[in-house]
């Protein structure tokens, strides 16, 4: 790895040169790097308290740290010269900690990403709630930020953007896009998101669902002439409707399934794996919600909407196996590998017997 840079910038402008997805360093350990899914050493000495503080200063105000150092963790975003990161701060056994995402200028478009079709007749609607779902790091924000793209190259709109932190920064084009950034911009993301209403946007991105309060304002806004696009922390299509549903208690099951079957357009639920070139690639499980699917989540027979998605890919739906499989006979990703990514391994082997 070579001798450890002179400060903060050295360190990220390396994984920058590199093509590294994340920069992790905390007091009492050595700084690593995360490469296409895989904690690589450094080599270079732990890092000690001073050390440490003064990365901090390098991205954050006396006051930024001052918070940090109150509540224990804290998320920012700081734009070197040559990248834009986010930043995730915690406290841990050792002492503090951080962990920056190395975040594109350049925002792949979905082409790029060879995404299915579907994304762009999604993004072509006027009004409906799109989740776009998976663990963390599986490209979430890489997918949303080339939707986005999408919709600001090929339609007039007004994009408004409400994150902690805004990752990818778009310039308007077509579209015109205003971004706001959770204590920055706004003090409260829920403030932020009711009064987004009231400021005549046609999509609103919304970075990540995570309480009734906040769903219930998208289900609203999808329902009022707005195209909302939100994230949730789920691995699978079906996975994300039943969390929606699981915010809401019994006795509003029968409201909350009426009002999201009215307002879903569709789930992408994604994964990264690694390709048998050593680079990664996303796998997808797509829910479109037609009027069959309507009608399940209205009686919430969700496990009749996966039959439905395994006999609709003239609709654009897909499963985690069928485009694992997908991959695997395209010679992209070995079986073993698709296998253990797979939520239903035991049904995917079979899949896969004697095709491989």
């Amino acid at each position: 790895m070579g001798p450890i840079p002179p400060n903060l910038e050295g360190i990220v402008r390396l994984a920058y040169a590199r093509n590294y997805s994340d920069v992790h360093a905390g007091v009492g350990e050595a700084p690593r790097y995360r490469s296409r899914g895989d904690m690589l050493r450094t080599g270079w000495p732990v890092t000690d308290q001073a050390t440490f503080t003064a990365w901090l200063r390098e991205m954050l105000t006396p006051a930024e740290i001052d918070r940090f150092l109150q509540d224990k963790e804290y998320d920012a975003s700081h734009t070197f010269p040559f990248a834009r990161v986010r930043i995730n701060l915690m406290d841990s056994m050792r002492g503090p900690a951080m962990v920056l995402r190395l975040i594109p200028k350049t925002i792949a478009s979905l082409d790029d990403l060879e995404m299915p079709r579907v994304l762009r007749d999604l993004c072509a609607r006027p009004k409906g709630l799109i989740l776009v779902t998976g663990p963390t790091g599986c490209g979430k924000s890489t997918t949303l930020a080339a939707m986005v793209d999408w919709i600001n190259k090929t339609m007039r709109r007004h994009i408004l953007t409400i994150e902690d932190p805004v990752e990818f920064v778009h310039e308007s084009d077509q579209s015109l896009i205003r971004q706001r950034e959770v204590g920055h911009h706004t003090k409260l993301f829920h403030n932020a998101l009711r009064a987004s209403l009231r400021e005549d946007p046609d999509v609103i991105l919304i970075g990540e669902i995570r309480d009734r309060e906040t769903l219930a304002t998208a289900i609203e806004a999808s329902q009022t002439g707005h195209l909302v696009l939100g994230t949730l922390h789920t691995n699978s299509a079906i996975k994300s409707v039943e969390r929606v549903l699981g915010m809401y208690p019994p006795n509003e099951q029968d409201q909350i399934r009426r009002a999201l079957s009215e307002s879903l357009l569709g789930v992408i639920a994604q994964g990264l794996i690694k390709t048998t070139d050593g680079e990664r690639t996303a796998y997808q499980d797509i829910l479109i919600n037609t009027d069959a699917c309507r009608d399940y989540i209205q009686r919430a027979e969700l496990d009749e909407i996966e039959e439905i998605m395994r006999r609709s890919r003239f609709d654009g739906m897909v499963t985690t196996n069928q485009s694992l499989q997908d991959l695997v006979e395209a010679g992209r990703v070995s079986a073993e590998d698709a296998i253990s990514h797979s939520l239903k391994p035991n049904e995917l082997a079979q899949a896969l017997r004697g095709r491989t």
